[in-house]
Formats: structure tokens, C-alpha cells, sequence
């Protein structure tokens, strides 16, 4: 006779493991399988708006940074329009426009990096308006579930200031660890984001 569901055990729990970018991101773990990836180019080469890099490091909870990440972006164009059915305004986005992305951060220095445009003010629930951002999802060695966050751009201080997510977050301190510095460099727009696992500024990771 089957057991009664209360006792079943739950089952054991596994990290993403040393194989994640083999599975994913093959090209990074010298698997050459595909002539092109994907998530290689976020926004195409048709996009309007502002051209820009991200770039940052994730760290443990003793401040080491992780090599062996694997994050994916999801993003609105320069017209706050997701290239996904879902957003009714989807058939406007520009030829070529994904608005995903799949990055791997180096495995020598734990940089990641990718270029994209920067987003538009996105349409949110109850028609409120969301502060242009970057939705973000981690994975690596020792993450058992992927944790998602957002990036927000730290020039866009009205915005933000307006935002129902980051409205939610009470400490400002707390708030601060989701948004980017921008930094114009060699003729070139450069937004720093760094996530922190564990400790001190941990960012805030979201419960979707």
C-alpha cells in the first residue's frame, strides 16, 4: 500500500554544478557544438537607444568572487517593449531585438560583461510605471536554487524614486545594493553592478 504523502522525505537538493556552461553556455567551457549561441547578442544590431556595458562581479559571503557564474538578462527596449507575446506591444521592438542575454563571468578574474541598450520605462501592474532596469537570474557551484534580482541605473534617480519594487525595500542601504554606477569610459557608457551572495550588502534577491 503507497504511503501516505506526509511520509515521503523531501528529496535531496543538488547545485548547479561544474557542468552548468557545458549544458548552457558550451562555447565557454571549449565545447564548440554551435555555430552561434544563444544569448550572445541581447539587443541586435537594429536597436534604438542608448548603446551601453554592464559589467560587475558576484562574490561569496567572504567577499571571494565566483568564476564559474552563468547569469541571463531579460530586458525591455529603449521603448520599455519586451520582445515576448506577453507584452501586447511586442510586434514594435526593432528586427533582431531578444532583449535576453546568457553571460558567463571570466574564469581568471570573475568579471562578467556584455553590452546591450539601455531599457525604457516599463508599464507595471495597475499601470505603474517601473524605473528602466535589468531582470537577472545567477547561477553557479553551491547556488542550489537561481536567484533573481534586478539591476536599476543610478542616473535615473526620478525614476527609481517612483519604482513599486524598489519601493518595497524599507532600508536604504538595502535598496542601493540593486542599483548601478555609471562611468563613461573611452567614449563608451559603463554600468557597475556587483552582487554580493551573502554578508554584508547582500543584494536583495527576489522571490519570483
Amino acid at each position: 500500500m503507497p504511503q501516505p504523502l506526509n511520509y515521503l522525505h523531501e528529496s535531496a537538493s543538488q547545485t548547479a554544478g561544474p557542468y552548468v556552461h557545458i549544458g548552457l553556455a558550451p562555447g565557454a567551457a571549449g565545447f564548440e557544438i554551435f555555430e552561434t549561441e544563444l544569448g550572445t547578442d541581447i539587443a541586435g544590431p537594429n536597436a534604438e537607444g542608448e548603446r551601453i556595458t554592464v559589467e560587475g562581479i558576484v562574490t561569496d559571503g567572504a567577499g571571494a568572487p565566483l568564476k564559474d557564474v552563468l547569469i541571463e538578462v531579460w530586458q525591455a527596449n529603449s521603448a520599455g517593449i519586451y520582445a515576448h507575446p506577453a507584452d501586447r506591444r511586442s510586434s514594435e521592438v526593432e528586427e533582431g531585438f531578444r532583449g535576453w542575454g546568457r553571460i558567463i563571468s571570466n574564469f581568471d578574474t570573475g568579471l562578467f560583461s556584455f553590452e546591450t541598450v539601455k531599457p525604457g520605462i516599463v508599464p507595471g501592474r495597475n499601470a505603474r510605471p517601473m524605473a528602466p532596469h535589468l531582470n537577472l537570474w545567477i547561477v553557479a557551484r553551491g547556488i542550489n536554487i537561481g536567484l533573481n534580482t534586478r539591476m536599476y541605473f543610478g542616473d535615473e534617480t526620478d525614476a527609481n524614486a517612483k519604482d513599486p519594487v524598489l519601493n518595497l525595500i524599507e532600508q536604504v542601504n538595502r535598496r542601493n545594493t540593486l542599483i548601478a554606477t555609471r562611468e563613461d569610459r573611452d567614449g563608451k557608457v559603463v554600468y557597475r553592478f556587483d552582487i554580493r551572495l551573502q554578508g554584508e550588502n547582500e543584494t536583495v534577491f527576489l522571490d519570483v
